[in-house]
């Protein structure tokens, strides 16, 4: 008998996805919410910018963004995640 344990695949996304969460962690800062917002616009244009919450870190120095989009694919979520990286202000984005 083998102790080996089967490899777990990640979920399948069906595409188009409502409601899917983007959090992004950078530096506390407006011109890190700025950039969420444009980079949100350009690749999920006309997502509800109502629904977006920030969390800061227990010091401040650091904050959360989470946006919710309608994911429409994979080359959509690859875009968003380049283009937020490319900030050093970002420090993360899930």
């Amino acid at each position: 008998m083998s102790d080996k344990q089967p490899e777990q695949q990640p979920p399948k996304i069906e595409f188009p996805c409502e409601n899917y969460p983007i959090k992004v962690l950078g530096d506390a800062d407006h011109e890190m919410h700025s950039l969420v917002i444009e980079v949100m616009e350009r690749h999920a244009p006309g997502f509800d910018q109502t629904r977006i919450t920030v969390n800061q870190s227990s010091k401040g120095r650091f904050q959360s963004v989470t946006v919710w989009i309608t994911a429409t694919g994979i080359d959509q979520l690859s875009a968003i995640h380049d283009d937020l990286r490319v900030s050093k202000k970002i420090k993360m984005v899930i």
